[in-house]
């Protein structure tokens, strides 16, 4: 199941995946809730979440309601490459329903500014 909600951002689950055991309504709550968790974390050197930012490549919640966030940073050397992780798995973790939150970084294919959404370059002056 794949909810482009954001297309420079988030896919949440996978549209090749067979039917989930949990119920639409609930994925759709779940979903929901998720990406509005992933909208309270942002880089402490950018005023822009990371969801807008174009941060979040790939979310799944698989029928066990473990999600598994694929995500990348700005650049290699991002200072708050260490804590950025660690928040989006604590944020996710919070949704009611979810019973685990695992992050993993990812570097292919690489950030760049086209990945914004439009909310972000107004909040960062990039048009």
């Amino acid at each position: 199941m794949t909810d482009e909600t954001n297309p420079q951002a988030a896919s949440v689950a996978d549209a090749a995946s067979p039917p989930s055991a949990i119920p639409a309504d609930e994925m759709a709550r779940l979903t929901d809730e998720i990406v509005g968790a992933l909208k309270t974390v942002y880089d402490p050197e950018i005023p822009a979440d990371i969801y807008e930012l174009g941060l979040i490549y790939k979310v799944d919640i698989d029928d066990d309601r473990v999600v598994k966030v694929d995500m990348t940073l700005t650049t290699p050397n991002c200072p708050s490459a260490a804590e950025l992780p660690i928040m989006v798995e604590n944020a996710v973790a919070s949704v009611p329903g979810v019973r685990e939150a695992k992050v993993s970084i990812v570097w292919d294919p690489p950030w760049d500014a086209s990945r914004m959404s439009d909310e972000a370059r107004a909040v960062l002056n990039m048009w």
